[in-house]
């Protein structure tokens, strides 16, 4: 009876169109005044929250996306791009693997989806409609493309998987190395087969090396990041440390593209999304210490066992719900609330998936989710940033969902993409 009643709110308050923290906040207090210690002790919940927001690595979030944001603002971004276009001015369509290259590039930078969309789709966009590449394609390249950023590492969602999850953080960002290039490939074979009667550019060697030299430090900022993680020498909260550092060595003293005053900007608006992230998080978290403690996976795993014998079974049935939350829940909230649901269902005796490869095939099917009205993220960021209509962009994104579904069903076939490195 009280189960009902704290769905029947939470429904309430989600068509009331309150904000995902309240809604969840509220969750979080019912349950626990209901079947926790709230009754005997009121600062129990005080005390989840604030174990969920005390742990070190949750300071990698804030770190990798002002990174990012510095990065963007400075020129980067511009760099990276203009040497990605010199080296594929000789293929036909050129301009759209550049662009897929590109986004690829400085999501191993950013971590973030939108960041990556928004840096790379303010130099590209009006590029490609320039060369006379359809509105179409340019639309649906960047938005797809800059869904890269949350599986190349350093991934933001992959870091939340793995607080969730109690999953190697560092283990996760090397296996999301070979889905990285699962997605990239297949997003670029399918540029050189639409634009294949595009012209070719000439073959230049002096643009190739004028634009290597003038990335290189662009092109070591990944490399130092990942390999920093990779070599086992950084935790992933050192590295994302060390990403802020590196950015503004590069931007502020080597590039000089960018002064303090942009710095302050940037920093500001990073608050100003931690400031609705944050809340967010630690809520889950708290509720996640509440299901634990409850013994609710378990329960969940012993249901869920009765009903779907095969592992084939549970991974369809799993994919289909995932896809679905995709299109109504953004995938920070998707993660915080059901990762430390369905993990322990996936690595349980009776499924046996390991808990890196499963937290993988979760990301890049919500990862769809940036590309699905009504909530799909790049979309609404892409109709504001390139002034185009709502549903001409859903429209555009559509070949590349597709894209990303088959990529989506290679990953799961297929666990040693995941895994090869480990």
């Amino acid at each position: 009876m009280m189960g009902l009643l704290i769905f029947a709110v939470v429904v309430a308050l989600i068509l009331l169109r309150q904000n995902v923290v309240v809604v969840l906040g509220t969750a979080v207090f019912m349950a626990n005044y209901f079947w926790g210690d709230i009754n005997n002790d009121p600062m129990f919940i005080v005390e989840s929250v604030f174990t969920a927001s005390s742990k070190e690595v949750l300071l990698s979030i804030p770190l990798y996306l002002l990174a990012g944001s510095i990065m963007a603002r400075g020129s980067i971004a511009v760099r990276l791009i203009e040497l990605m276009r010199a080296l594929t001015a000789p293929i036909p369509g050129g301009l759209a693997l550049a662009t897929i290259l590109s986004c690829a590039v400085f999501a191993a930078i950013s971590g973030s989806s939108t960041v990556t969309l928004l840096a790379v789709g303010s130099i590209m966009y009006p590029a490609l409609l320039q060369e006379g590449y359809s509105k179409s394609y340019a639309l649906g390249a960047l938005c797809a493309a800059g869904t890269l950023g949350i599986i190349i590492p350093p991934s933001i969602p992959l870091i939340l998987y793995g607080v969730m999850t109690q999953t190697s953080i560092a283990d996760l960002f090397i296996a999301g190395i070979g889905p990285a290039i699962v997605l990239t490939s297949l997003m670029m074979v399918y540029s050189l087969v639409v634009n294949r009667d595009r012209p070719r550019g000439k073959f230049n060697v002096h643009d190739i090396v004028y634009t290597f030299r003038r990335s290189l430090f662009s092109l070591l900022t990944p490399g130092i990041i990942l390999g920093g993680i990779y070599s086992g020498y950084f935790t992933p909260t050192e590295s994302a440390a060390v990403a802020v550092l590196t950015a503004l060595i590069v931007e502020m003293f080597i590039h000089r593209d960018m002064t303090f005053g942009d710095l302050y900007e940037v920093t500001g608006e990073t608050a100003k999304l931690l400031g609705s992230l944050f809340p967010l998080l630690a809520f889950a978290t708290s509720f996640n210490i509440f299901m634990t403690y409850q013994q609710i996976p378990a329960q969940l795993v012993e249901l869920l066992t009765g009903t779907v014998e095969s592992k084939l079974a549970f991974i369809l049935t799993t994919n289909l719900v995932l896809l679905l939350v995709g299109f109504i829940v953004d995938i920070g909230s998707a993660i915080l609330i059901l990762s430390p649901l369905l993990q322990p269902l996936a690595t349980s005796a009776e499924y046996g998936m390991d808990a890196v490869h499963f937290g993988i095939m979760m990301i890049v099917n919500l990862e769809i989710g940036y590309l699905t009205p009504p909530l799909g993220l790049n979309l609404i960021v892409a109709m504001g940033a390139f002034r185009e209509d709502f549903w001409t962009i859903c429209k555009a994104v559509i070949p590349f969902i597709i894209i990303m579904l088959i990529g989506l069903a290679i990953v799961i076939a297929f666990p040693a993409l995941s895994l090869f490195l480990l």
